[in-house]
């Protein structure tokens, strides 16, 4: 980490969509800045392995997904810095940026921070979910992106949500084959979308987004109003159970099931920073309070992109050039009218991309039944906790996710409650007859990625420094 600048005027954190479109706009206009990531290559998780993906035909992954390759080149071009592989585990109130990579932690300071961490799947807990060969749809993306790889034998998709679909589109333009496809959608949904469809129609999403359903439907059988899902088998997957509406239960052979129910912001670190949040009804999650140009409650914090909510890849990049704009403002590099009259045509392209979102969010928006599981389902994967054991820790006087953490450990493990926190605070929410907002959330405290013994005795001894990074 020895190429980097003692400082930075302008540290973004996350190279998806959002983080290459702000970095590369602050950097060109003459703010030292530095793009640090996790994966070894840029792209996040939507454009992932863009610049070095074994999938050669263009086809299959299709054209949305070749366009960051757009993003990477201006980038490159851009000035700069950017260190790929480095896991960001801390950011302290003075903005001094704890990071490892190599085995190797250090301190970096700046005078601006922006985040740029995308979004996560919501977790999708049924029984079953934790037998081998039960996977999240992003996961099975990340291996086709990076690997060309796609599951063989009997393939079973469930859930509901745009990203399903997508991938349903890709594994069949890949050659492989799905069994079926369990749609979880509820049926009121629809209800509930029916409104919003003329905003919808005059979107880029449906020309799309029919032509992709379609194509799915012709080669796959799709089954609708799915309920009570679960994944049955010795030591590994083997079947899919599943009712349709009240009906019986019917079985399918599965070697893979790929389970996805739509995403959520990543706010664990802009939780751990400090930065305040509200409960999202439509959503159904936690999202970080943003203004217009995606400031938080934390002095020199902005988040922009899917983890200030969720919004699309389009979106992303431009609520990217947006935070990066008002950061040259408040850099006082620009003055405000600079930044107001730069920022129109990207505000005009934001409301663009977002035009037909409400319709998405309230077809797509999960049952209830898969947000608030029964008894004997495990919640908390890390610590092996279910929903029950929640459920009878709310009867002990447990009012919210955090008091879960002593009596259960969950939101305890190397997750840090990415995978069970919506879960956890639904089932809580549902128990004691309120909205989760009321519930709150977990109070994530730093380092928000596991780090080693050895990389915090490889930081720098100065005392304030070693301060300024267990804040907490």
């Amino acid at each position: 980490m020895t190429d980097l600048k003692p400082r930075y005027d302008l540290a973004v954190i996350g190279a998806g969509p959002a983080g290459l479109a702000a970095a590369t706009l602050a950097a060109t206009r003459g703010l030292s800045t530095v793009l640090l990531d996790e994966q070894a290559a840029p792209g996040g998780q939507i454009y992932r392995a863009i610049t070095r993906s074994p999938v050669k035909n263009p086809s299959i992954l299709g054209t949305d997904y070749w366009h960051g390759a757009d993003l990477v080149g201006p980038f490159r071009d851009s000035g700069a810095d950017y260190l790929p592989g480095a896991a960001v585990w801390s950011v302290s109130r003075t903005l001094d940026i704890g990071l490892s990579r190599d085995g190797a932690a250090r301190i970096l300071p700046a005078r601006h921070v922006i985040l740029a961490t995308g979004a996560l799947e919501r977790p999708f807990p049924v029984p079953g979910w934790t037998l081998p060969g039960v996977m999240g749809a992003g996961a099975a993306q990340i291996l086709l992106k990076t690997s060309g790889l796609v599951a063989s034998g009997n393939v079973v998709m469930a859930g509901s949500g745009p990203l399903l679909w997508l991938l349903a589109w890709q594994y069949l333009r890949a050659g492989a084959r799905i069994d079926a496809i369990l749609d979880t959608t509820p049926r009121e949904n629809w209800r509930r979308a029916m409104p919003l469809l003329p905003v919808f129609a005059r979107s880029g999403y449906v020309g799309k987004g029919l032509k992709l359903l379609l194509e799915v439907r012709r080669k796959v059988k799709v089954i609708g109003n799915v309920s009570a899902l679960r994944a049955e088998g010795d030591g590994r997957v083997q079947s899919v159970v599943y009712r349709q509406g009240d009906g019986a239960e019917r079985r399918l052979p599965a070697d893979t099931l790929l389970l996805h129910h739509g995403v959520i912001p990543n706010i664990n670190l802009a939780n751990a920073i400090g930065c305040a949040q509200s409960w999202d009804e439509a959503q159904r999650c936690w999202v970080p309070d943003v203004d217009g140009w995606g400031a938080t409650s934390v002095a020199g914090v902005s988040i922009a992109g899917d983890g200030a909510g969720i919004g699309g890849a389009l979106a992303a990049e431009h609520r990217g050039r947006l935070t990066a704009l008002d950061a040259l403002h408040r850099l006082g590099t620009i003055d405000r009218a600079t930044r107001d009259r730069d920022a129109a045509p990207h505000r005009e392209a934001l409301d663009r991309a977002l035009r037909g979102r409400d319709f998405l969010d309230a077809l797509y928006r999960p049952g209830q039944e898969f947000r608030v599981p029964a008894d004997d389902t495990i919640v908390c994967r890390c610590e092996e906790v279910t929903a029950g054991q929640v459920r009878d820790a709310v009867k002990l006087g447990v009012s919210g996710p955090n008091q879960t953490k002593s009596f259960l450990r969950c939101g305890m493990g190397p997750c840090q409650g990415r995978l069970c926190g919506p879960t956890v605070v639904e089932v809580i929410a549902d128990a004691r007859g309120v909205s989760p907002a009321e519930v709150g959330y977990y109070r994530l405290r730093p380092p928000v990625k596991p780090i080693t013994l050895a990389e915090l005795a490889s930081l720098p001894k100065a005392e304030d420094e070693v301060a300024a990074v267990m804040h907490h």
